[in-house]
């Protein structure tokens, strides 16, 4: 489980537990430079590719299958280039609330206007760190701005398909997934849910979130 901008894998703590309960085995990642006790190094914050390579490593030390590799907002961005690197290991690809990437494309270039300006606020400062919006859990860091804007490289060399679920939030004011949302439930390719709560659904809405990944189907082989 792939946290969004800013938040570390402390975000699923809740879906994580009641997952754990069932039965299923889950590591909730804490991306490079969003650690509680502040980056490795500040002068050099890690892009996209940094966060695509720390998921794929702790998949390829993995054993466990299936395995649904599931990404929230900006975490799409990074489970969409794991998938595309290991597609032999991933049997479902979740998106909750999440960008959805094509070759090329970045959350910048995805992402919404009042998004991208609160990107830049936010990197006023030092232009490597986009600081804490307001409102945001305590545990909450600073987000490498590279990540956001390094556009993705996507090969399209998967080996066999996978499950692809998608997961609104819901018309949310500002959300800027209400078209992909709307595409997707017109694709055959896709299952589409929503949980109704806004864009921080694990925060909000824990045991909705578990029910829909609890409900995955278990291969899609």
């Amino acid at each position: 489980m792939v946290p969004g901008g800013w938040q570390g894998g402390w975000v699923f703590d809740s879906v994580a537990a009641e997952l754990h309960r069932d039965g299923h085995h889950v590591e909730a990642v804490t991306l490079s430079g969003l650690e509680s006790d502040g980056p490795v190094d500040v002068d050099r914050p890690p892009n996209l590719d940094t966060h695509i390579d720390q998921v794929a490593e702790i998949i390829d030390r993995s054993d466990e299958t299936p395995l649904a590799l599931c990404g929230h907002s900006y975490g799409g961005m990074v489970i969409a280039g794991v998938a595309d690197r290991l597609s032999d290991r991933i049997d479902q690809l979740v998106f909750i609330d999440a960008y959805v990437p094509d070759d090329g494309d970045s959350c910048w270039s995805l992402t919404s206007d009042s998004f991208r300006e609160s990107f830049i606020a936010g990197a006023r400062a030092d232009g490597r760190w986009v600081a804490v919006p307001d409102g945001l859990d305590p545990r909450a860091r600073p987000h490498p701005m590279a990540s956001f804007v390094q556009s993705i490289r996507l090969g399209g060399n998967a080996s066999r398909a996978f499950g692809r679920t998608y997961i609104s939030g819901g018309a949310w004011a500002g959300s800027p997934f209400v078209t992909l949302t709307e595409r997707l439930r017109n694709d055959s390719g896709w299952r589409v849910h929503e949980i109704p709560v806004g864009h921080n659904i694990a925060r909000r809405d824990p045991h909705g979130l578990t029910a829909v990944l609890s409900a995955l189907p278990p291969d899609s082989s």
